[in-house]
């Protein structure tokens, strides 16, 4: 199929041929033919496969025939919202179809001046939406057409009561899309109550939740080789544009700090950013200006960058959704992408759940190392030391050699455990098939005497 065959208004057409469209994506075959249609449709797709071209093509087409005269499209963040007008905009220029985004941290006033003159498409971002209508600014905005794009995204940041109260202010008569990579039951319901007898379609595998383009990794390491693992895996890894996936704001700053201080080109994302400081990382970022993105979860929303080669997890995401949403940034429109996690035997049970409930296979991994300890190394072995319970027959064994000097004694001791820990843990970074089954296994047996220690405290 070819987009000949949509019988685009010739002015679409144009724009479609202009940005080299030839074939449609798999999304944009099943939804468009729905779109021009006028059903209400819950479409499921990965970012990346082409969802703005498949609900945008036919609204410009729709426009340009006179068919319709507004359209809304909600999308979880500015920088998605910039990025899908810049798109319409492009694919409809050549019908002269006005759009504009509407998003907080600037003044309402050319915003609402837009609206009032009649601009064809809005594309909005939830809290600067609702605050528009809720104070009675842009009454006369009825759109025949609302898109929410990104569902899941708005879901984990907290936007669902925002869409909600939005759809109050919207009239009835109107044809509602739902776009989401996962659909989780409050996105479900959410669509029972906005859209009317939708047609479904989903561009994903029946029992595909993560791209199947994506080779995923996972690392079991030590908490102290979290440094070296990134800094190895960036060095070893052919690398284009990479993100690098941390739990809070303060490992962000760190881990940036640390990379730049050693040469790599760097930037921190997190949400204690002003928002210009946030446009100028991103941009730095898209232009390739800066290959590494280091980012919090909620920082990185809406983050719609190509050529993404890799995703790091510095840490194990806090849920299995959460997981998806990392690893979705790379291995894209059909692009093969790297997923790496790195994690520690107490993780290693969040790793399997996420495995279980995502669908997803990785597999385990070593990262060749330097051969020798670092400080970090020095402090773990010397914690490992003080931690060491002393055998019964320590004292016999020390009795065979009293002719030997003790400070000698002491580093010839200590050299055996150097030699044991840099040839375990420093010649390479990540723990091989049986040494992981045996650590889990030391793991498992700890748990459970603890378990039974707090037992006995409880029963005294």
């Amino acid at each position: 199929m070819n987009f000949s065959e949509f019988n685009f208004h010739a002015d679409i057409a144009k724009g479609v041929k202009i940005a080299g469209f030839k074939e449609p994506s798999p999304i944009q075959e099943l939804a468009i033919p729905i779109v021009m249609g006028g059903s209400d449709m819950v479409g499921q797709a990965h970012t990346g496969t082409g969802k703005t071209a498949a609900f945008g093509l036919p609204i410009l087409d729709r426009l340009a025939k006179g068919e319709i005269e507004r359209a809304l499209v909600i999308t979880p963040t500015r920088e998605l919202a910039t990025q899908v007008a810049d798109e319409l905009y492009h694919l409809g220029r050549f019908a002269g179809i006005r759009t504009l985004t509407v998003y907080g941290g600037v003044g309402y006033g050319r915003q609402i001046a837009l609206i009032h003159k009649g601009v064809q498409i809005v594309v909005a971002t939830p809290g600067r939406l609702k605050d528009l209508y809720k104070k009675g600014k842009i009454d006369s905005f009825n759109p025949e057409i609302v898109v929410l794009d990104e569902a899941d995204e708005m879901l984990d940041m907290g936007f669902l009561d925002e869409i909600k109260e939005i759809f109050e202010y919207i009239p009835q008569n109107r044809q509602t899309l739902l776009f989401s990579a996962t659909m989780p039951e409050p996105i479900k319901e959410l669509a029972s109550h906005i859209l009317y007898m939708p047609e479904f379609i989903s561009a994903v595998g029946e029992d595909e939740t993560t791209n199947n383009v994506i080779d995923q990794r996972y690392y079991m390491i030590h908490e102290h080789q979290r440094d070296d693992a990134i800094i190895r895996l960036l060095e070893t890894e052919e690398t284009n544009k990479c993100i690098i996936f941390c739990r809070m704001k303060r490992e962000v700053d760190r881990l940036a700090e640390h990379l730049n201080a050693l040469g790599f080109s760097a930037s921190g994302l997190h949400g204690d950013l002003e928002q210009s400081e946030r446009e100028v990382v991103i941009k730095a970022y898209r232009r390739g200006e800066t290959k590494i993105m280091v980012a919090t979860d909620v920082a990185a929303r809406g983050l719609d960058v190509k050529d993404v080669t890799h995703v790091f997890n510095y840490h194990i995401p806090f849920d299995p959704q959460s997981y998806v949403h990392r690893i979705g940034r790379t291995g894209r429109a059909g692009k093969s992408g790297q997923a790496i996690t790195l994690v520690t035997t107490e993780e290693f049970k969040e790793l399997q759940r996420i495995q279980k409930e995502v669908g997803a296979e990785m597999r385990l991994a070593t990262i060749q190392g330097h051969g020798g300890l670092d400080e970090a190394g020095f402090e773990y072995l010397a914690e490992q030391i003080r931690d060491i319970p002393v055998h019964g027959d320590a004292a016999t064994l020390l009795g065979y050699m009293k002719e030997m000097d003790t400070t000698l004694l002491l580093e010839k001791l200590l050299s055996r455990l150097i030699e044991q820990e840099q040839h375990q843990f420093s010649t390479q970074i990540g723990f091989d098939q049986d040494t992981v089954d045996e650590m889990m296994e030391d793991y498992s047996t700890e748990q459970k005497e603890t378990r039974g220690s707090n037992r006995r405290r409880k029963r005294r």
